[in-house]
């Protein structure tokens, strides 16, 4: 007999999941996963990826075909689906495109030609000019604009630089305003950032810093921001100058038996033995005058308006001028008419002296910064213009002074000081003596740079200042003194006296004031 045949079991059932996955609209992605059951297969067809357009590159699609056993591994249907993912997925990811920012290696960088006996080394200037043109070129439209700029700006800072120093303070200035000028993005990166900032107490003292507070017990004394009026003139009393302070830097005192004559208590200058003769103050050279002070004869004047200065160079050190920078002894770099003399140290007669005043309530003496400019005479240096600032740099007092004697030279370099700013001046100098005095007082601080050479051509006797050539003194002593323009520029990091018609009264008190303000500030600080 013949057995029947076995009727056929079920195959396991064999199901097909499709998973379609739109990515952006550049393809789909199937995956293909089998499960078994106990029903019959089904099968589902997969859907045809679109075809690709352009130079798009699309995610690759994969369709698996039915398999005929079952799957190997008893894995559940989550963690296959999963792994299936991972295993059958690619991803292509396309670098993001920067655009193109020229830098300084890409340009034809300009040099700047050496320069013998310059003022400023050549490395110098050339580093700082490399620096401008990596500024200029983040907002410039063009690198040659870039490079112009940078080139005007170095330029600009070089000639405006007597030293080395100067060329330093004008230079990072430079660099500061263009970097002010480029787009920059920390603005928008910290707006966007979205960490949270935490204190410094909160770090150190955890938890507890939130809810816990501590204070120091303090003597009352007036905050920083607080030193105005009373508070500055209490403050300022602790930089006054002291009697032996004010007669070595050669201050104006009392003649003891002449009223209205002076005396000095520095060395006296050596006088030549004639009466008639007379040492020029810029050149050295001595030289004839008659009675009414004019010289006898015309004889051109060969001197350096700059300062000797000394520096270290290979074996050993080298001392030049600092208007031209040739040797010490060299003829002069300036010409001038006819020699000049100063002779306010000469003729010590004729002054005033500041006194007691009474104040009503809780008024001050007063703060003042003051400063002189001076042009030649036949006598000497004398007073051509007065300025006077309060403490919030506002000027108080400003005229120009018509001197007693002839004008043989304006000095117009130093004092800015020209013949049309004389012509209708009818201000004496008794007239100045006068408003002064009702100014001041003998407790009246007064503050200024060198303060006993404007108080010489004022003929005002006066000690309860303030000097800043003291108070920021040389490193080498006396007789040398730092110039207010490098004071400035070393710690207010200001150029000033820097135009070419000469200085300014009101701009020489007012960089006096801001320093001394500066000073009492940061010392005030260090005490807290």
């Amino acid at each position: 007999l013949r057995s029947p045949s076995p009727t056929p079991r079920p195959g396991p059932l064999r199901a097909e999941m499709h998973v379609l996955l739109a990515l952006s609209g550049r393809g789909c992605l199937v995956l293909h996963h089998a499960v078994t059951g106990g029903h019959s297969p089904c099968a589902h067809t997969p859907c045809a990826p679109p075809a690709p357009t352009g130079p798009k590159r699309t995610l690759s699609a994969s369709s698996s075909q039915p398999s005929n056993g079952p799957e190997p591994g008893g894995q559940p249907l989550k963690t296959r689906t999963l792994s299936g993912m991972a295993s059958k997925t690619t991803t292509t990811i396309t670098p993001k495109r920067i655009a193109h920012s020229p830098s300084l290696q890409s340009l034809k960088k300009p040099i700047i030609p050496k320069e013998f006996g310059g003022k400023v080394p050549t490395v110098i200037r050339q580093r700082y000019l490399n620096l401008f043109i990596e500024e200029c070129l983040k907002f410039c439209t063009s690198n040659q604009e870039a490079i112009e700029k940078a080139l005007n700006e170095e330029k600009v800072a070089y000639d405006r630089s007597p030293s080395k120093n100067i060329y330093l303070n004008v230079a990072v200035n430079t660099l500061k305003k263009l970097r002010g000028l480029a787009p920059s993005a920390v603005s928008s990166l910290s707006k966007t950032s979205g960490r949270r900032v935490v204190s410094h107490e909160v770090v150190l003292g955890g938890r507890l810093a939130a809810k816990t507070s501590f204070s120091l017990s303090r003597p009352s004394s007036p905050r920083v921001e607080d030193l105005k009026g009373a508070a500055l003139y209490s403050r300022l009393k602790e930089y006054l100058l002291t009697q032996d302070q004010l007669k070595e830097n050669g201050y104006p005192f009392p003649h003891p038996e002449r009223p209205g004559g002076a005396v000095i208590f520095t060395a006296e200058e050596k006088r030549p033995k004639d009466s008639s003769c007379r040492t020029c103050c810029r050149c050295g050279t001595e030289y004839l005058v008659s009675s009414s002070g004019r010289c006898v004869r015309d004889e051109e004047c060969y001197y350096h308006w700059g300062r000797l200065r000394r520096s270290r160079v290979a074996g050993g050190w080298e001392t030049q001028y600092m208007c031209c920078s040739a040797a010490a002894g060299s003829v002069g770099c300036q010409v001038a008419k006819q020699h000049v003399q100063d002779g306010r140290k000469e003729r010590l007669e004729g002054f005033v002296k500041t006194f007691e005043k009474e104040l009503s309530g809780d008024a001050h003496p007063g703060i003042y910064a003051l400063d002189c400019e001076m042009s030649y005479t036949t006598y000497g240096l004398e007073l051509t213009r007065v300025t006077v600032v309060d403490t919030d740099v506002h000027v108080v007092y400003d005229t120009f002074v018509k001197p007693d004697n002839a004008i043989v030279d304006y000095n117009t370099r130093f004092s800015g000081v020209t013949e049309a700013d004389l012509a209708d001046t009818s201000v004496t100098l008794r007239d100045v003596q006068a408003v002064l005095l009702s100014m001041f007082s003998a407790d009246t601080i007064l503050i200024g740079h060198s303060l006993e050479s404007d108080l010489l051509a004022l003929k005002v006797i006066h000690s309860t200042v303030v000097d800043t050539s003291v108070l920021f003194p040389h490193r080498l002593g006396l007789p040398y003194k730092r110039s207010l323009r490098n004071l400035m520029a070393d710690y207010l990091r200001q150029i000033i006296q820097d135009n070419v018609d000469g200085h300014s009264s009101s701009e020489d008190a007012g960089a006096c004031m801001h320093l001394v303000i500066w000073k009492v500030r940061e010392d005030a600080k260090t005490k807290r």
